[in-house]
């Protein structure tokens, strides 16, 4: 048969089988051929998130929004959180909106595949581009919420003024958009192997926000030496510090940080991409 073929159109050694992993070289290749329809499936599931909801993409500030308003009045007001500290207020507004990129890189990360089934069985594609698609999707979606958190915490006192540290701002984004790229490729891979692991998401999700800083300083709470440096281990408990750093103190963040967190980045997405890339050919299987 394969004779045949080969008489009748050729030389086939440059086909392979649909499904099948490629090598990376000419997996890259294809994801930079489909960057176009890596943007517009990004670009409309921005767009459409919302499209049924009355107040439409105003949900993407109302509600990270609500959820600073909420954790300031438990944390900052009944339970006091906010003693001895100058900005408050903007320490909150930085953790939760700022958490929510690498949050949802996790939470999501684990139902990529599953969520994608219907995409990967009709279509002959680079599985990672759903990965990129995700990451590129929630910072188009974020950027109006971080906006609005940059006014607050110009306009709310005591008014943090911009300087020239809040240039390193887009920086520490761009790393933390690495990371959570890295993020979503291995959480999808460990989900395609583990689906049953997409019912402890929440659970992870509220460790990671308790465990990163995100509503109040974890060092008024934690003694122990040894205890405080693992936690501050916690890559996102680096980004977000380094933000508050930036943004609150109009200071630049210390080599350690840029170190620690660009080591985090590139760890994540080289080990994510890799594994998310050497278990192509499952994707998509009953």
């Amino acid at each position: 048969m394969r004779r045949e073929l080969e008489t009748k159109y050729g030389d086939l050694t440059h086909l392979r089988r649909v499904g099948t992993r490629p090598p990376l070289r000419e997996y890259l290749t294809e994801l930079v051929d489909r960057r176009h329809f890596i943007w517009a499936g990004a670009r409309g599931e921005a767009l459409t998130r919302y499209s049924n909801e009355r107040l439409g993409m105003a949900w993407y500030v109302l509600r990270p929004l609500l959820d600073a308003a909420f954790y300031w009045v438990i944390f900052g007001v009944i339970l006091d959180m906010s003693r001895g500290m100058e900005n408050y207020t903007a320490f909150i507004l930085i953790g939760v909106f700022m958490f929510q990129l690498s949050s949802r890189a996790i939470t999501g990360g684990v139902g990529l595949i599953r969520s994608s089934k219907a995409m990967i069985r009709a279509f002959a594609f680079p599985r990672a581009s759903l990965g990129f698609s995700m990451v590129l999707r929630d910072l188009m979606s974020s950027m109006p919420a971080i906006a609005v958190m940059i006014v607050m915490i110009i306009a709310i006192p005591p008014h943090e003024a911009p300087n020239v540290a809040w240039s390193f701002f887009p920086i520490i984004l761009g790393l933390q958009l690495a990371m959570s790229l890295g993020f979503v490729f291995f959480f999808g891979w460990l989900g395609a192997i583990m689906p049953d692991l997409a019912q402890a998401m929440s659970f992870v999700s509220r460790l990671l926000m308790y465990a990163s800083a995100v509503i109040f300083p974890i060092e008024r709470f934690v003694d122990h030496p040894t205890l405080l440096a693992i936690i501050q281990l916690n890559p996102i408990y680096v980004v977000l510090d380094m933000y508050r750093m930036t943004l609150i103190d109009g200071a630049a963040p210390p080599v350690d940080d840029w170190l620690q967190l660009g080591a985090w980045a590139l760890g994540a997405l080289v080990v994510g991409f890799t594994l998310f890339w050497w278990n192509e050919e499952r994707y998509g299987r009953e």
